[in-house]
């Protein structure tokens, strides 16, 4: 009985936050990692485009909960995220006419787009909190667990109970069906195969036909859409606060950098494996490992390597050890 009840503490502390959190890191890093390997640069606005086009998904969810509108017991902003998508598109977009096609006509190097990226980074960051505001909003709505604890401990009769919230499955189930999407329109479709080619080979791409506008059009929408996907679902599970938002680049690009920057497949394990280290890292084990272990080998503290406050520097670690020994990533990517 003590076996089963720390898998379900296990369960419900560790691996179930961790999947959710993964899928959501994966889906930015999604972004960034095509940016990367298509428009040759670290795109560091990539965070505050996720809150931008977050921003649009909760005032617009607020306005449709204004007008009664609701989606059963699944949140409203699922209703709103194709708007907020509109939103955020529209907003890369000028800011590549307006912005990084300059440099690109230039034949800027890469670590110029960075630096300019850094200041289109402050400005989006700006707006947000002027629109919204820099206070922390949650705007879930609908039923919140698909099991709540009580209900499990009732079922099972066992002394810990398993929660599962409504918002951590409709994350898994999302990012699994936006990455089957993302790779079978880069793998079946001529667009997708088209980018993948101007992806390994700009000058080759140029020199069969392929249009270069075209794919920055494309590589653009598809970020849009990943950022506002990623960003809604982050904000629901947990809240939307302008500044975490900002936080959220760093364990986004380590994601991208451990799996291989230029790999969507890396992109995605580099999520996980972001994911389930800073979960586990804070995590206090105090109450699984008394489950597993004999009472006479029960630990006395909390065995927590770190507080949950510095869950980010986890991502810096990783990054950093990454960065000085594998460079290329896991699913060897392309060094930076």
């Amino acid at each position: 009985m003590d076996l089963l009840n720390g898998f379900v503490a296990l369960a419900n502390f560790v691996l179930i936050p961790a999947i959710a959190y993964g899928s959501q890191l994966a889906l930015g890093a999604l972004g960034v990692t095509l940016i990367y390997g298509i428009l040759r640069f670290s795109n560091f606005a990539h965070g505050d485009t996720m809150a931008m086009g977050t921003m649009f998904v909760v005032l617009i969810t607020w306005g449709m909960q204004a007008l009664g509108i609701s989606f059963g017991p699944f949140p409203t902003a699922l209703l709103a995220i194709p708007f907020g998508i509109l939103g955020a598109t529209a907003l890369v977009l000028l800011t590549d006419k307006y912005v990084y096609k300059f440099y690109r006509a230039q034949k800027a190097k890469p670590v110029i787009l960075v630096i300019v990226s850094m200041g289109v980074m402050f400005i989006y960051n700006g707006l947000t909190r002027i629109i919204i505001g820099p206070d922390d909003y949650r705007f879930a709505d609908g039923e919140r667990f698909v099991i709540s604890a009580r209900t499990f401990r009732d079922m099972t009769g066992l002394e810990e109970g398993l929660a599962v919230r409504t918002t951590q499955v409709i994350t898994v189930v999302t990012a699994v069906i936006v990455v089957a999407a993302l790779f079978w329109f880069l793998n079946k479709t001529r667009t997708g195969k088209s980018m993948r080619a101007f992806s390994d080979n700009e000058d080759l791409a140029l020199l069969s036909g392929i249009n270069p506008e075209r794919v920055v059009l494309v590589t653009w929408l598809i970020v849009a859409s990943l950022a506002t996907v990623a960003g809604v679902l982050y904000g629901l599970d947990k809240s939307f606060k302008a500044f975490t938002y900002f936080q959220l680049l760093l364990p986004i690009f380590a994601a991208a950098i451990v799996g291989g920057l230029g790999n969507p497949l890396g992109a995605i394990a580099g999520g996980f494996v972001i994911a389930f280290s800073e979960v586990g890292i804070t995590y206090a084990w105090k109450k699984v490992l008394t489950y597993f272990m004999p009472p006479a080998l029960e630990p006395d503290g909390l065995v927590q390597i770190l507080s949950t406050e510095y869950k980010f520097a986890v991502s810096f670690v990783i990054l950093v050890i990454v960065l000085l020994f594998r460079p290329t990533g896991l699913f060897r990517g392309k060094a930076l």
